[in-house]
């Protein structure tokens, strides 16, 4: 099922999809060329803005979770993606310890790791599950809802390696993104491949920073195809120190709206659009959907009310919220049944597996789709998204739409490489 586009087909995002239609051996040799010289996330998930005029990546989850919303016909891209990563890794390896996030009682979450235990399974692996909560101290069987269950056991920690009771892993893959800060048990593990690795976790990684690298990968790929990289890049700010408890600054994140409010009109002048632009005020670390905010005029952001300034002070695991990224706000012209939809496209190694549409009937085409209420739909990501059709109407074909949403998420992609790599702690330094 493909959501309708409400923009008429013939805006600039058509001649977008036939200039990468066009340039499809080019693309695919630019990011064949870039994967040699950078190692791509382990996974990977970008949320994706479709706004008729511009198409964009909006965020970049390096800790994945809703893979569940994946069909089983995405299954077997997945496992074969999964069985490349794993080759290129750890090639012998035979055990791989999952640790998940530690809010055990949510059977959506639990779901995406039954998801995710079963991609691993078939890609060749024995996988069993770690907790980082310490008040599970023996093995606890939790059950799914459909019937399914999931073992979650205490890690066992010796001087330079990571396990269980009897299960010593080559690999070990974080699906918890550390918003609370990084747990002692997991540093200093030089014998075993932790994956992501810790500073891609939230209590260092920054969104300022990946949409800093997100920029030089646009403009790169715009190059290439002859292009204005604004089309695909979202403009962006940041402010550090901001307290929107007290109100400290507040004038920092007013003044950057401004001046971002300001680009934006100039660009849709420059490209004829008749749009009030808006900005996203956003935790610059975290996730879940939480400490953002819709900004449509600067003044609003005066006389916040409590409950918004609650909301915008605290994050995931109760982290205060000390800086921000103030991000152009690229508005969602797709529907699903009259609700305002977005893609999210999923990647394992550098390859696109699968996605979905994000739904949500409450929230408008300028608002954070990521909150309670939405519902997901299946993107038909299996055939489509490595299977364009050349020649067709601009607009009028879902893989080549699909085609396109992968291009960008693997753009998104490289760019949270680039990003890993200048934030590395232990990179080599050659002079």
């Amino acid at each position: 099922m493909v959501p309708h586009l409400i923009t008429a087909l013939n805006g600039p995002i058509n001649e977008l999809e036939q200039r990468i239609l066009e340039s499809m051996p080019a693309i695919e040799r630019w990011f064949r060329l870039e994967w040699m010289e950078h190692t791509p996330p382990f996974y990977s998930s970008v949320d994706v803005r479709n706004a008729g005029f511009k198409l964009a990546p909006v965020d970049t989850n390096l800790f994945p979770g809703g893979w569940n919303n994946l069909t089983d016909e995405m299954l077997p891209l997945a496992v074969q993606a999964a069985m490349a990563a794993i080759e290129k890794i750890c090639p012998e390896a035979k055990n791989l310890l999952l640790i998940p996030e530690k809010h055990t009682r949510n059977s959506f979450y639990l779901s995406n790791v039954q998801r995710l235990t079963q991609i691993f399974n078939q890609a060749g692996l024995n996988v069993r599950l770690g907790t980082l909560d310490e008040t599970i101290t023996k093995p606890t069987t939790l059950t799914l809802p459909d019937g399914g269950t999931l073992t979650l056991e205490p890690l066992l920690r010796t001087p330079r390696r990571l396990g269980l009771k009897d299960f010593d892993p080559c690999t070990i893959l974080l699906n918890n993104d550390l918003s609370g800060g990084i747990p002692k048990i997991l540093e200093n593990l030089h014998e075993q491949y932790l994956l992501p690795p810790l500073h891609a976790g939230w209590a260092v990684r920054r969104k300022s920073n990946h949409f800093q690298s997100y920029e030089e990968v646009a403009k790169k790929f715009a190059k290439l195809l002859g292009m204005d990289p604004w089309l695909i890049n979202p403009m962006y700010s940041q402010c550090g120190q901001v307290n929107f408890a007290d109100g400290t600054g507040v004038d920092c994140v007013q003044s950057n709206a401004e001046a971002l409010l300001a680009k934006v009109r100039r660009k849709y002048k420059e490209y004829g659009i008749n749009e009030k632009p808006f900005v996203v005020v956003k935790a610059d670390a975290g996730t879940y959907g939480m400490g953002i905010m819709t900004v449509r005029d600067p003044k609003d952001l005066e006389d916040l009310n409590r409950r918004t300034r609650n909301k915008m002070s605290v994050i995931k695991e109760g982290q205060e919220v000390s800086e921000v990224i103030i991000q152009e706000g690229v508005p969602t012209y797709e529907r699903m049944n009259d609700a305002v939809a977005e893609p999210v496209v999923y990647m394992l190694d550098r390859y696109v597996v699968g996605g979905f549409y994000r739904v949500h009937a409450e929230r408008g085409i300028d608002e954070n789709l990521n909150a309670p209420g939405a519902a997901f739909v299946p993107l038909a990501f299996a055939e489509a998204s490595h299977m364009p059709r050349p020649g067709e109407k601009p607009g009028a074909s879902a893989p080549n739409r699909f085609y396109m949403y992968g291009v960008i998420g693997r753009l998104a992609m490289l760019a949270a490489s680039y990003e890993l790599e200048a934030t590395d702690p232990d990179a080599e330094i050659y002079e």
